[in-house]
């Protein structure tokens, strides 16, 4: 009887330890899901998710599965910081995929994420104040500052024969970043900027402010904002009220809303600017082949190849770790993201896993690019030129 009662416990505690081994590992997720940019976020979730979906197929992370933790920070200050400081003090996450708004992403790691000392990637966040951030090596964002978008943009507006336009842009610190960057890059290079107005963004009406950026007679209205607040009422309005026919937008603006608001027709002479991938790039190819077989669309959707890369690299850092010790976090991420080391792209999670148990070196190469991160978390990267293509945008050139 006693011999059992033992042999029972010693199995128990086999069984307890086996499955403390193969627990779960969290990877933390700060997703704008409402608000402003909702529009952008089914294919993007889609993205995250199969990158998770990769890791389990491909051993799971560390002893056991990878599972997406998301908080909605809703592209706003407070909410950021709310599911920020859920995933970080309540579900206790190692690392943060995210957030994607610029506003949302500093507000996060300003009050939380760096304070808790937790690395946070964001795919898509691109206000120049997060170069400088003191952020204790614990930023890091996957595309290029709007800095060097602003300078992008004006080369595009130059390029296609204009010289004056009007700016309004979206009082957050993405509107505010590139369209200052956009202000001066192109004033000095010899372009005319004949009004210059931010605005607030759930206003139900902005026709006062359009009669006021048309005075002057630009060619164009550039509108730094999201479709899905203000951007596309700017244009709607703008064009109803017979003040603009011609829009220059960015990123945020690049959303298929604009085009179910507006209508193709009436954006044709019209031109966009974001950051893309580069051309010929295998490692998008093979992600987008991938992700259009799982989802049977959505993979040339703006951000997915960095919104896949920032999940999976979150996940690559956990595993070269060895941990969820937040401590090592940040190093890890360099060693994975950066040469040397053997290339692992988009899927081969198990090569990659294989890789780090033997001690060797991985550099990620993803469907985005390279990810060489400077010593404040910043990449460089690619803008693309995209044009209304139908109901959705076509690329026509790609700057670096």
């Amino acid at each position: 009887m006693k011999k059992s009662i033992v042999m029972a416990a010693v199995a128990g505690l086999l069984a307890s330890t086996a499955m403390a081994q193969a627990e779960d590992v969290k990877v933390g997720a700060l997703m704008d899901v409402t608000g402003p940019l909702a529009s952008f976020i089914p294919p993007l979730m889609n993205a995250a998710n199969f990158a998770i979906k990769h890791v389990n197929d491909g051993g799971g992370l560390l002893t056991g599965k990878a599972v997406l933790v998301v908080g909605d920070s809703q592209a706003a200050s407070q909410p950021a910081v709310d599911a920020a400081n859920k995933l970080v003090n309540v579900e206790n996450v190692p690392i943060i995929m995210g957030a994607l708004a610029s506003g949302s992403t500093i507000a996060a790691a300003t009050a939380v994420t760096i304070p808790a000392g937790v690395v946070q990637i964001s795919p898509t966040a691109t206000s120049p104040s997060m170069t400088d951030m003191k952020d204790g090596d614990h930023l890091f964002r996957l595309v290029p500052s709007d800095n060097y978008q602003g300078e992008v943009l004006t080369k595009i507006v130059l390029a296609e024969g204009i010289k004056k336009v009007a700016i309004t842009y979206v009082n957050n610190d993405y509107g505010v970043g590139i369209a200052t960057t956009f202000n001066e890059a192109f004033k000095k290079a010899g372009g005319e900027v004949t009004a210059f107005e931010k605005h607030e963004d759930k206003k139900n009406s902005y026709r006062s402010e359009i009669a006021t950026l048309s005075k002057g007679k630009p060619e164009a209205l550039v509108v730094i904002a999201y479709a899905s607040g203000s951007g596309s009422k700017i244009v709607k309005q703008a064009i109803e009220g017979g003040f603009f026919s011609r829009f220059i937008g960015t990123d945020g603006l690049r959303d298929d809303q604009l085009i179910k608001e507006v209508g193709a027709d009436a954006l044709k002479d019209s031109f966009f600017s974001a950051p893309t991938s580069p051309d010929k790039n295998d490692a998008s190819a093979k992600l987008h082949e991938m992700f259009n077989a799982e989802y049977k669309e959505g993979a040339d959707k703006p951000f997915v190849d960095q919104t896949y890369d920032a999940t999976f690299l979150a996940a690559l850092a956990v595993e070269k770790a060895g941990s969820t010790d937040r401590t090592k976090m940040s190093q890890a991420l360099r060693d994975v993201a950066s040469a040397p080391g053997e290339v692992i792209g988009p899927g081969e999670w198990a090569k990659a896993k294989e890789l780090i148990k033997a001690g060797k070196d991985i550099n990620y190469e993803g469907a985005g690019g390279s990810y060489e991160f400077d010593a404040n978390g910043d990449v460089t990267g690619y803008i693309g030129k995209f044009v209304v293509d139908g109901e959705t945008y076509k690329q026509i050139a790609i700057f670096q």
